[in-house]
């Protein structure tokens, strides 16, 4: 059987702790009356409250002076105040000082009911946020969360492996979280206090990645008007990441294995090995045994890479998580924005949990930072979600073709995956940045899909 809700009316007028009491104790509430601020705070005292019912007009201790005093007591107590008709001041006054709600008499009864169980709905919200806070920081690992098995068996391999010197190959789609499991390696490893450099492979020229890689001499090139040193330098000691490993190009991915192998490499226009000792960490959103087969990649690297392997699990597949990543990302973006830390509505969870997350965690992150960004009071609803998650449409006018003798599977998806690419530049009049908006992917990664797929965008 349900616990019914406590009241407590604070009331200096019998005859309207009466009415009060009556009309919520019809309503299924448990009531409580008090006949003055001070009798009223002893009882909150006592015992706890769901819902507080406080008159402005008293003697002694008015309902505001008690209103302040409630919250000094408890800051999340709710509380509706009663005031006199055309009392602005009082009103405002209340609000102010953190009532939920205020009534003006004499009041309809239905008016007061409604006001009660918006009340008790909002306090209910703030104690399932509270109660995802708390499972929270039980399934927090550095910057990551999570509860669902496969990632908690992540967070137990990242533990194992971050001690040893070992190379690591995370696999997963865009989005998933890879540079979070790649700096959680290096933290929890001996080389946490050495640098921790990041190497995007998918947004660098090919003769520009090498000269960031390996640094180069002065005069190796044209505008090489001094010497520098490279990532691999400025990494020694520390830990190597690099991203989306697969977009490197055979050139380079050999001078990458000579390095792994021999521990030591020369800079461009240089004639002196470099002896480092760094730990390499690479991610790839492709597959790499698709990319050997083709010729794309080399097999020696892929067996020198793939040491200890990684798999990040999409969002999709860990849905259980999404109310525990929400309330991660509410904190941090409140946070950032100076904002009262928001509270999400079921309604608007329900919505997030039935999506199908293409864009992973990193889809929910910027959905839940939009919402802080543009909400104008501490409740978080369905109408601060993007309408394509409220109103999810499935709308695909391609023309597939059926597997036949001069067109595989493989070829489909390029096929349609290059399609939808074309489309989101069409409708953004040509603007990658809104085209990738519009994928909800990262610019970065939008660009090298343009490279994957041999687009170019005039």
């Amino acid at each position: 059987m349900k616990k019914k809700d406590r009241m407590l009316v604070i009331d200096d007028e019998p005859s309207m702790q009466e009415v009060l009491k009556k009309l919520l104790k019809d309503d299924g509430y448990e009531v409580t009356v008090a006949s003055s601020g001070k009798e009223g705070l002893q009882k909150l005292e006592q015992s706890g409250y769901d819902l507080v019912i406080c008159d402005v007009m008293m003697p002694d201790m008015n309902g505001l002076q008690t209103l302040e005093e409630i919250k000094r007591l408890d800051p999340e107590q709710m509380v509706i105040m009663i005031t006199a008709y055309g009392s602005v001041e009082d009103a405002i006054s209340a609000i102010k000082g953190g009532a939920f709600d205020y009534i003006t008499r004499p009041y309809k009864n239905e008016v007061v009911l409604n006001a009660v169980r918006r009340a008790i709905q909002q306090k209910c919200l703030i104690e399932e946020n509270i109660n995802l806070r708390s499972i929270l920081k039980q399934y927090r690992f550095e910057d990551m969360v999570g509860k669902n098995k496969m990632m908690q068996d992540v967070f137990k391999l990242i533990l194992k492996v971050a001690p040893s010197k070992s190379t690591v190959l995370i696999e997963g789609e865009s989005g998933t979280g890879k540079e979070l499991v790649a700096t959680a390696i290096h933290q929890n490893s001996p080389r946490a206090s050495k640098s921790f450099v990041v190497v995007n492979c998918g947004t660098v020229p090919a003769d520009l990645l090498e000269s960031n890689l390996f640094g180069h001499v002065k005069g190796a090139f044209t505008g090489a008007i001094s010497s520098k040193r490279g990532l691999f330098e400025v990494a020694d000691g520390g830990s190597i990441f690099f991203d989306e490993i697969g977009n490197i190009n055979l050139e380079t991915q050999a001078k990458l294995l000579r390095v792994m192998q021999e521990k030591k490499f020369m800079r461009l226009g240089g004639v002196d090995n470099i002896q480092v000792d760094v730990r390499i960490i690479a991610a790839t959103n492709k597959n790499l045994k698709d990319m050997m087969e083709s010729g794309e990649f080399r097999e020696d690297l892929f067996y020198r890479l793939n040491v200890i392997n990684i798999k990040l699990p999409t969002l999709q597949k860990r849905k259980d998580d999404i109310p525990l990543l929400v309330s991660h990302f509410l904190q941090k973006y409140c946070q950032e924005n100076n904002k009262k830390l928001c509270h999400i509505t079921p309604e608007a969870m329900a919505y997030l949990w039935s999506y199908h997350w293409p864009g992973n965690v990193r889809e929910l992150e910027n959905i839940i930072e939009r919402a802080v960004v543009l909400s104008t009071s501490s409740i978080i609803g369905k109408e601060l979600l993007p309408d394509y998650i409220i109103n999810p449409t499935v709308s695909v006018s391609y023309s597939l073709k059926f597997p036949s003798d001069s067109l595989s599977f493989k070829d489909m998806v390029h096929e349609f995956e290059k399609k939808l690419v074309l489309n989101s530049l069409k409708m953004a009049n040509g603007v990658q940045k809104k085209a990738a908006e519009l994928l909800n992917v990262k610019p970065t990664t939008f660009s090298e899909m343009l490279k994957r797929l041999n687009i170019a965008n005039k």
